[in-house]
């Protein structure tokens, strides 16, 4: 790897951060309704086959926001189709997408142990 694709990684994941930032400040949209739309968003652009080269220019910083987890699921749902048939469309998003959330489960899990959440006032 060289370092422009680090420089690219960077800029991009942060594009896409800033440009959700700008939409929880200036719009009324509430965070699970950004981040439905950043999946949904993923899903839609993968499918129409832009999301691959964009991932190949940008690397993590198009694979590590949540807008690079509807990727995921729409191509786990393209491979389960291709096998399955109809029923595809039902297994494959929660196959592609079962590592990444139960490692987030977990890790959320252990983090409630070592940390004390407070109430904000």
């Amino acid at each position: 790897m060289d370092i422009a694709s680090y420089v690219n990684a960077f800029w991009v994941g942060g594009l896409i951060c800033a440009v959700v930032q700008i939409l929880l400040e200036k719009t009324k949209l509430m965070p699970g309704r950004i981040m439905v739309i950043l999946v949904c968003l993923g899903a839609v652009l993968s499918f129409v086959g832009v999301y691959e080269p964009f991932v190949e220019f940008a690397g993590a910083g198009a694979t590590v926001p949540l807008i690079g987890f509807g990727n995921v699921l729409m191509k786990g749902v393209k491979e389960a189709v291709d096998q399955n048939g109809f029923l595809g469309l039902f297994m494959g998003g929660f196959k592609a997408g079962a590592v990444g959330c139960s490692a987030a489960l977990i890790f959320a899990y252990i983090a409630s142990f070592l940390f004390k959440p407070k109430i904000k006032k």
